[in-house]
């Protein structure tokens, strides 16, 4: 099941998070460190990155699934 992987800001920290979960999987002091252990799970678990911006903003997806070649549309 694909499961999109969040980088969100989390209590003046960094937090990687599931898309739809309560909790928050892992927090990290810095942003590059949740980036990196969330692309981790992305990668495993063929699903997209989400990375968000100190303000909640995203800033950048990245796709580590089974992407259609040629994109559907």
């Amino acid at each position: 099941m694909d499961k999109t992987q969040h980088v969100v800001p989390h209590n003046g920290n960094w937090a990687v998070k599931g898309e739809h979960n309560a909790k928050v999987t892992k927090t990290f002091s810095r942003k590059s460190d949740a980036t990196d252990f969330g692309r981790k799970i992305a990668r495993n678990q063929e699903s997209e990155l989400v990375i968000h911006n100190r303000n909640g903003q995203i800033s950048h997806k990245d796709s580590h699934g089974n992407d259609p070649f040629p994109p559907k549309g």
